[in-house]
């Protein structure tokens, strides 16, 4: 039974260091991937939590009880993107 493992091996053993090459390579190109992928999904994201017009509008409370006195419900989200009751700030 030894025997047979052996000339198994004696087989496998000149395809083996191009195969563990091959599949170290496709990990780090695979894990290069994934950050690029997330770093491109975040950037995005942040694109569009950038458009939220909460924190310069007239009826933002800051208060995490009620950030909004008109819709408390859509304040800080992206459905307060087009929010139809946006008044700016005024230094008064």
């Amino acid at each position: 039974m030894f025997k047979i493992l052996y000339y198994l091996i004696e087989f496998i053993q000149p395809f083996l260091i191009p195969i563990c090459f091959l599949f170290a390579w496709g990990f780090i190109i695979m894990l290069a991937w994934s950050i690029v992928s997330g770093i491109r999904d975040t950037s995005s994201r942040v694109k569009e939590m950038h458009k939220i017009p909460c924190s310069n509008c007239e009826f933002f409370t800051n208060d995490y009880r009620l950030k909004c006195t008109i819709d408390p419900i859509s304040a800080n989200t992206e459905l307060a993107v087009n929010c139809k009751d946006y008044t700016p700030k005024t230094n008064i």
